[in-house]
């Protein structure tokens, strides 16, 4: 039997509420609730299309050139060569953990994934992740917790790049809407210059068509409810809705459409994350973990008919 690209598939189910996670890269390739699919699927027997729903760990978007040069808590200064996973654009993407099978723990309704990064070369640290889909009655919550199993304090950032839709429901028409009071401006390798405050077609806090816009952009400065929670929402023209919620960990999120995902005439990618891109360069957003202590994030998926 030929092997899966994305590994064992764990299938989850809880009332109304069923899930499909893959193997590699911890990937969440399908959410149903109450019979309606949110999360746009892909098919079976072949790679994750544009790393649909994998974990981004230790840091989600690019890194210029690959390179970094950091100065640690305690006055340790780094300066490291990654490998290049972006050929086109010279640079280094989405982490060190897209392409590995997790370790995988299923429970009743819930699944946990676990994988470890090595010191190597361009990462010379030790750590130990854990990320845990736990369904709830209207969607899914979503915890990851990063443990430093080194001798030296290490730099991290996590993202996670699910596609969302609302089945039944023609994706160009439904409303985006992004609590963001910022956004980045990139370069031609689609690495930021500048944040800056949001306006015209980048202030989409009102909402804005999915079919009228084309978006490969982060935003910051999110508002956030009582809990802070912000959330980013997907709006059917019945009123049904799809909500991406992130807690304060997730300073960010990303947003990615295209025409290219299989079976969609447009898909849309909603990506938390704790750090922009080129944090490990800038320090924006870049979590430093102590030897021994783990670092907890947490988002999830909300849906109302």
């Amino acid at each position: 039997m030929p092997l899966d690209p994305t590994g064992h598939q764990i299938r989850l189910t809880r009332g109304g509420v069923t899930a499909h996670i893959a193997q590699v890269g911890a990937s969440l390739r399908g959410l149903t609730v109450d019979g309606t699919a949110v999360v746009a699927p892909f098919p079976e027997g072949s790679r994750a299309p544009f790393g649909s729903g994998i974990v981004l760990v230790p840091w989600p978007n690019r890194i210029r050139d690959g390179r970094w040069t950091q100065t640690d808590p305690h006055g340790t200064e780094y300066d490291e060569q990654l490998a290049i996973t972006e050929p086109a654009l010279a640079n280094a993407i989405h982490g060190l953990l897209s392409a590995t099978p997790y370790v995988v723990e299923e429970g009743d309704g819930s699944a946990t994934l676990t994988a470890a990064v090595a010191p190597q070369n361009g990462y010379p640290f030790g750590l130990e992740t854990r990320v845990t889909y736990a369904l709830v009655d209207d969607g899914i919550h979503v915890t990851h917790r990063i443990a430093n199993v080194g001798s030296e304090a290490a730099p991290v950032a996590v993202g996670t790049h699910p596609f969302f839709q609302i089945e039944g429901v023609r994706p160009a028409d439904l409303t985006l809407t992004v609590p963001a009071a910022t956004w980045f401006e990139v370069d031609e390798r689609l690495l930021p210059v500048a944040e800056r405050p949001v306006t015209g077609d980048r202030d989409l806090r009102e909402g804005v068509r999915l079919g009228d816009v084309s978006l490969d952009d982060a935003f910051g400065t999110l508002s956030r409810d009582a809990n802070g929670l912000a959330g980013t929402t997907l709006r059917a023209p019945d009123g049904q809705t799809v909500t991406m919620w992130q807690d304060e960990t997730f300073d960010y999120v990303q947003v990615f459409t295209t025409d290219s995902y299989p079976g969609q005439e447009v898909a849309v990618a909603i990506e938390p994350m704790s750090a922009p891109a080129e944090a490990f360069n800038s320090g924006q957003g870049l979590h430093w973990i102590e030897p021994g202590e783990t670092w907890e994030l947490r988002w999830g998926v909300a849906y109302a008919a």
